[in-house]
């Protein structure tokens, strides 16, 4: 708790219980003493104004304390009313206050007034700045050279507002860091069920099955902890795999630690108890999976395979194969049994150095679920392993074998928890096609290729005229960042590099144009995750 506990100094009640956070209806004029005058009883006047953090992409609810005499914000502290986040922040929330009064941050358009990377900046007008890049946004724009305009963002924390812009100036100019970020999890999602993230409801799971260390990371899960120990205190078994004995595996009642890139071989083994022993949901899985589709295709193969083996003019007939197994369902289950056998515990316990009878006893949790069941992979062993998108799709698979999928207590699409307000008319589809970013040799890369794009400008594929950084410093982020360095101080190959960032960075020293974009407190956007099983949106101001 970072809150402390509080009494209204107004009251004169002392049996009033003590409080967490000052009650709603009191944010317009909150009391307390100053602290700096004591022993002096001396009220000070704050207005608590809601807002929303932007030090990771979680999004949580905080609270500004408003000095209602200077006007100045005095801290921030988390905001009870907020539905992901309940008041309950990590330490990056109230750190905001820190990073407003930052003596060191950047308060004004800055141009380069020398060669890139000399660190000899000229102050100008925001109207002086956004003439020049607006103009040369245009002059690229009427002479058809589209593709050399890119906004490049790491993690935007707003919802919606370039996707909007970018089409409106007719570019497929949008860039960001997801290949070096989470697209291996993402894409094995995404083939599943069209969705790229999920959405566990943990606080009314029977199981929680995490695949890396949730309880105390960034990002989305920091809401996730508190639902988490929820789960756990109502009676759920919390499962972690973790090659660390993290915060999370301190708290799990099975913790394992299996070598990086096996984890899909124990899901596997999993699944394959689950469909040996019948111990699945059979009626999720007829409805809801394409097994129809699945065994046309065997059975076409099946048939290709066949012709392809049989000498010119040679009897056509041939053992039963998959070309001669029925459409039914049955035929799918006996096909499904097949397919999966020999991914066994002795096989996964290979792969993995963990003890078969582990995990089987991992597999018996699962399969005891009761269809809730909330799995979670996101960055990790989806990230951190060549092919690691299958461990998000093996990990969901259990879902889909429990019926996990859309119900209390198990896993859902991101979108079904997450609301993006959309315009009532959007700019028209681009119709163009970017191959700094989307390389045609790539056709199956999920999110851009950014992490090639200095190479590409090096071998001479193109060139960017506008260059936009926001919330990504590429030198920093990206491994070859000497390589990104090489093109962010070739004006060949970069002509115009806007840095829209308020703190120095190390590709920011290489812009032409360092303009400062707000705080999470000093903005205005909409946000909205799926931190939970329901649906929010929060405003910052």
């Amino acid at each position: 708790m970072n809150t402390p506990l509080c009494l209204p100094p107004q009251s004169t009640d002392s049996g009033e219980r003590l409080q967490q956070y000052p009650p709603p209806d009191t944010w317009d004029d909150w009391v307390e003493w100053d602290h700096k005058q004591w022993p002096k009883k001396v009220a000070k006047h704050y207005m608590l104004v809601p807002t929303v953090c932007f030090n990771c992409e979680s999004a949580c609810g905080l609270l500004g304390w408003v000095d209602k005499e200077t006007m100045q914000v005095r801290k921030f502290e988390g905001n009870p009313a907020h539905p992901g986040s309940r008041g309950r922040n990590c330490a990056k929330g109230p750190a905001t206050i820190n990073q407003v009064n930052d003596p060191d941050r950047i308060l004004y358009p800055l141009k380069r007034a020398g060669q890139r990377g000399e660190g000899k900046w000229v102050r100008v007008t925001w109207d002086e700045a956004l003439k020049d890049i607006g103009g040369r946004i245009r002059k690229a724009i009427q002479e058809g050279r589209q593709d050399e305009i890119m906004y490049h963002v790491g993690r935007p924390g707003h919802d919606g507002v370039m996707e909007w812009i970018l089409p409106a100036w007719g570019l497929d100019g949008h860039n960001s860091h997801t290949n070096i970020c989470s697209s291996g999890a993402r894409a094995g999602y995404a083939f599943w069920m069209g969705f790229d993230r999920p959405s566990p409801d943990h606080a009314k799971a029977n199981v929680i099955l995490l695949i890396s260390s949730h309880l105390e990371t960034g990002h989305y899960f920091n809401p996730h902890a508190q639902r988490i120990i929820e789960g756990k205190m109502a009676g759920a078994k919390l499962i972690v795999w973790d090659t660390r004995l993290s915060n999370t595996a301190s708290m799990a009642d099975t913790w394992i630690a299996p070598w990086p890139g096996s984890e899909a071989a124990i899901l596997l083994a999993i699944a394959n108890h689950l469909i040996t022993t019948g111990r699945y949901n059979r009626e999720f899985v007829r409805k809801w999976v394409n097994w129809e589709e699945y065994l046309k295709a065997q059975r076409a193969n099946s048939k290709l395979q066949t012709s392809n083996l049989q000498p010119h003019g040679g009897d056509s007939q041939s053992p039963i194969s998959d070309s001669q197994l029925p459409i039914t369902f049955e035929a799918f289950e006996s096909a499904l049994k097949d397919h999966y056998a020999k991914y066994t515990f002795e096989f996964a316990a290979q792969e993995s150095g963990v003890e078969a009878r582990i995990l089987k006893g991992i597999a018996e949790d699962v399969a005891n679920c009761g269809g809730k069941l909330a799995t979670h992979n996101w960055r990790s062993a989806g990230s951190g392993n060549l092919g690691g998108w299958q461990v998000a799709r093996c990990l969901f698979f259990l879902n889909v074998l429990t019926g996990s999928i859309g119900v209390e207590g198990g896993t859902s699409a991101n979108a079904w928890d997450k609301w993006v307000p959309r315009p009532h008319k959007m700019a028209p589809h681009v119709k163009r096609w970017n191959e700094l970013t989307w390389p045609r040799e790539y056709p199956l890369s999920y999110f851009e290729m950014s992490i090639l794009l200095p190479h590409f400008l090096k071998e001479g594929r193109g060139k960017l005229d506008v260059y936009f950084t926001r919330v990504y410093n590429p030198m920093w982020t990206n491994p070859d960042g000497f390589t990104w360095l090489e093109a962010l101080r070739d004006e060949s190959k970069i002509g115009l590099h806007v840095a829209l960032t308020p703190t120095w960075s190390e590709s920011a020293w290489w812009a032409d144009y360092v303009l400062p974009m707000g705080h999470g407190s000093e903005r205005h956007d909409l946000m909205s995750q799926e931190t939970h099983a329901g649906q929010w949106i929060a405003f910052r101001q």
